[in-house]
């Protein structure tokens, strides 16, 4: 037997009729750039999130750079967060021109330590990215009571985190600015790329809107403004000025939702919540079966509620069980092997192996099993089976 780690596909076939009708529909309308399909999902996601504001983009790491832009976040700004996550939360600060700063996970949630951000905050830190990491939620009120405290933004990565519960409520993982991702693999994955930036804020959502598109039209002179302002400085009265998008204010972006995109996460968002359930059986069920077992199965924080984008589990001869998975037919992997303070592109920061002694561990420690909620019960049997033995053998 064959496992994938993650099965596309077989999301595609439960509902393929639904997907495939709405595609139809924008290829036969002509209008694949914005328009009806792309602000009824802004509007849908945020509602469904429990933000006033969504702004779709071309994918989730952009989101970041346009949650950062917005907030005035640049060069000489620090903003905190992990290194136990995916490149493109630390890329992202990196592209604004802004320093990040990493700071340890708890070694049961594998997300943000609140205990050690105060300790990293200088009179340089802008910002912090907390990252609901596999789908758990950070410790929301402890980071928010924080970022009050200092006078901090918080821009919570949302990225493996559609659906995710913190107190009850999906809401309550956001942050200041939210950043989600929507590829093909994620609780919410369209087919191809996407992202989402979520805010209570209008002015942050006005900015998000005109950094988007180069910076153009009425909201791009708008933003402008605003950052005028902000600086203490003259807007220049010797340029042209229109509503249009070739008249251009700002140094943006072309990162747009395409309508094809957006008119099949509609449809795939009516679902979302049958897809987590089928995540979260999942994971009960491996948890129920490995429980007497010589591995760590995945924390779940009894102030949050788990989507379960990733299982991980946590054994220190993680190495050796993952061959036998890989020899065996079912996929797996290290999410993720090399931390962010040790990748090379932020070597230039001075970090060394022994400065972030948890998520050292977890990169070493960890492997995943396929936990797509599509998952046969006899795929999800024979992994169990191929489990023990390797714990076994």
């Amino acid at each position: 037997m064959k496992v994938s780690l993650m099965n596309v596909q077989r999301q595609h076939e439960m509902y393929a009729a639904e997907y495939e009708q709405a595609a139809i529909n924008v290829l036969r309308s002509g209008g694949y750039i914005g328009g009806a399909e792309v602000s009824a999902f802004e509007e849908e996601f945020a509602s469904y999130q429990g933000a006033k504001y969504g702004i779709s983009c071309g994918n989730g790491t952009d989101a970041i750079v346009l949650a950062l832009r917005a907030l005035g976040i640049g060069a000489g700004d620090e903003v905190i967060t992990v290194a136990w996550t995916f490149f493109a939360t630390a890329e992202s600060i990196a592209a604004v021109g802004a320093t990040p700063v990493f700071v340890d996970v708890y070694p049961d949630t594998y997300c943000m330590d609140p205990n050690l951000v105060e300790a990293a905050i200088t009179e340089k830190t802008k910002a912090v990215i907390p990252v609901h990491f596999y789908g758990q939620s950070c410790d929301m009120d402890r980071l928010r009571s924080i970022c009050r405290e200092h006078h901090l933004y918080l821009v919570a990565d949302c990225a493996q985190a559609t659906g995710t519960k913190y107190k009850g409520e999906r809401k309550n993982i956001l942050g200041d600015v939210s950043c989600f991702s929507f590829f093909p693999t994620k609780n919410l994955g369209c087919d191809g790329d996407g992202g989402m930036v979520l805010t209570d804020d209008e002015d942050v959502a006005r900015a998000c809107r005109a950094l988007k598109v180069h910076g153009s039209g009425k909201d791009g002179l708008w933003t402008m403004r605003r950052e005028y302002a902000l600086q203490n400085r003259q807007v220049p009265d010797n340029m042209p000025k229109g509503d249009t998008k070739y008249y251009n204010y700002l140094i943006g972006y072309n990162s747009r939702l395409d309508a094809i995109q957006a008119a099949i996460l509609r449809k795939k968002l009516l679902h979302i919540d049958e897809f987590i359930a089928g995540r979260r059986k999942n994971a009960e069920l491996y948890n129920k079966a490995l429980e007497a077992c010589d591995v760590i199965t995945p924390f779940e924080d009894p102030n949050g509620e788990h989507s379960y984008y990733i299982y991980a589990l946590k054994h220190p001869d993680a190495a050796r069980i993952m061959n036998v998975l890989t020899e065996n037919g079912v996929a797996t992997g290290t999410y993720y092997p090399v931390p962010l303070h040790l990748q090379g592109a932020f070597a230039h920061l001075g970090y060394r192996e022994g400065n972030l002694p948890v998520t050292e561990d977890l990169s070493k420690t960890t492997f995943v099993l396929p936990v797509f909620p599509e998952l046969y019960d006899e795929e999800r049997e024979y992994i169990i089976r191929v489990v023990k033995e390797a714990l076994n053998g």
